[in-house]
């Protein structure tokens, strides 16, 4: 492994640390964008079981044990529960503009790293290139051995990048694709709970 790190030269240092980088990211998105993190099923059933005025103060209550997107707009909805449904709606859009941003931390650091971890390898072939073309003006074209070396190694960036850079947008993918369903769910437990004190208010 050192010496194919050692052949690639000077180039295999960024895309070594875009790789890291990318791992770091992929493990925590990986962490924090788990169902049960997001939508917490102690407020789901909170959501689901809200069927009065006397049960505000015990969803209050659930929604403060916890942080997150869900656990933010519920208690906001709650808060709120004395105002228009059309308000509270309203404050919801944008409570939940500022809270969906973390659900999509990160995400834009494995977008740039899928997409410049091929190019880094690029730049690192058309350098080891430049260096084969180096040897040929100094050498000739006689040395087959030499050349064949120097265009492998030249070819080894471009070869890493892509390893990188394949999974990586592949990772981004599926975690923006995630993001944005849980993202949806949240919006209808929201728009559930908004619902139902309409409902209740009405009748009341």
């Amino acid at each position: 492994m050192l010496e194919i790190f050692e052949r690639g030269g000077i180039m295999m240092y960024p895309l070594v640390a875009a790789s890291v980088i990318a791992l770091v990211f992929v493990v925590e998105r990986a962490i924090a964008l788990r169902k049960r993190k997001v939508l917490i099923p102690e407020i789901l059933s909170v959501v689901e079981n809200f069927s009065s005025s006397k049960d505000v103060e015990f969803a209050r209550n659930v929604c403060s044990k916890y942080k997150g997107a869900l656990s933010s707009l519920i208690k906001i909805a709650l808060d709120n529960y004395h105002l228009p449904k059309n308000e509270v709606r309203e404050l919801l859009e944008d409570q939940g503009r500022q809270d969906i941003r973390d659900l999509e931390k990160g995400l834009g650091v494995l977008e740039t790293i899928a997409a410049i971890a091929p190019l880094l390898g690029l730049l690192g072939t058309v350098l080891g290139m430049i260096r084969v073309f180096a040897v040929i003006k100094d050498q000739g074209i006689g040395q087959t051995a030499a050349l064949s070396g120097g265009i492998s190694e030249a070819l080894l960036t471009t070869v890493v990048g892509l390893f990188i850079g394949i999974p990586v947008l592949i990772a981004y993918n599926y975690f923006t694709n995630k993001s944005e369903s849980l993202i949806l769910d949240i919006e209808k437990h929201a728009n559930s709970l908004i619902q139902k004190i309409h409902n209740i208010k009405t009748t009341d």
